[in-house]
């Protein structure tokens, strides 16, 4: 993400060519892992485009907020568990927060799979003190990831997290200390996707969908859900090669087939 003047801030645009980005990459199987980032020192997002949107119409606001709404699906899977092939974008997603990441930003953040900041980076869902609440997504995801008081409380109050804080809570998987670039996070996060990469893919991609449908259902069903997600990843060649890696005691060679 690269808009200095707005320190990416969300606006029509941008929006549009961010969904335009993941279309393209969606269908692209050379993706492995897709890392959200900032090519603006000291921001990841400052969320929706205020001013921009104080030019709207009611009207218009309501569809600018479902097409915000949208990108976020677009990043994060959707809960409809019986359609396995629906997950929004297949490869596992990283966000790394080298800065700001409020309201909108850090909606982004929280649709992404895995989230990466830098101790001094600063987040929160600061919509309440603007006069307005989470309207793309976070008032569903902040309680799935850390429960439904915790998020109340953060919402309710707008308060603001760094790194640090974040990460205590459980709402970052790392917080690392940030560097004199200012890309800390970014740096983290490739290393963790150099983690994922020689692992299979397809696997991988079955694992996210068994995850994030099985979460939203019952235990029960959410069983069935990683029983057809195992049975699709059975005809697999690189199933295949893993067995024949580990008999033959040398490292797996996946194709993602």
């Amino acid at each position: 993400m690269n808009r200095p003047h707005a320190r990416n801030a969300l606006g029509h645009v941008f929006v549009s060519e961010l969904l335009e980005a993941l279309a393209r990459l969606r269908d692209d199987r050379q993706v492995r892992v897709l890392l959200f980032r900032s090519g603006v020192k000291g921001v990841f997002c400052a969320g929706a485009d205020l001013k921009e949107r104080e030019q709207m119409s009611e009207a218009e606001v309501g569809v600018f907020v479902q097409r915000l709404r949208g990108l976020m699906n677009e990043i994060a899977s959707q809960p409809e568990p019986f359609f396995i092939s629906t997950a929004a974008f297949p490869a596992p997603t990283i966000a790394a927060m080298d800065g700001y990441a409020l309201g909108g930003g850090l909606e982004l953040a929280l649709a992404c799979d895995l989230r990466v900041a830098a101790s001094s980076a600063v987040m929160g869902l600061i919509e309440t003190t603007r006069g307005l609440l989470p309207g793309a997504g976070g008032t569903q995801r902040l309680p799935r990831c850390l429960g439904v008081a915790l998020a109340k409380e953060l919402i309710f109050t707008g308060r603001r997290l760094s790194g640090t804080q974040a990460q205590a809570l459980g709402l970052v998987n790392h917080a690392v200390a940030q560097n004199e670039e200012g890309n800390a996070a970014y740096h983290r996060a490739r290393e963790l996707a150099q983690e994922i990469l020689p692992q299979a893919p397809i696997a991988v991609r079955l694992g996210k969908v068994a995850i994030d449908r099985g979460m939203e259902v019952d235990i029960a069903s959410g069983m069935a859900i990683e029983g057809m997600c195992y049975a699709q990843n059975i005809p697999t060649q690189d199933r295949l090669e893993g067995m024949a890696a580990f008999r033959e005691k040398r490292p797996p060679r996946f194709v993602g087939e």
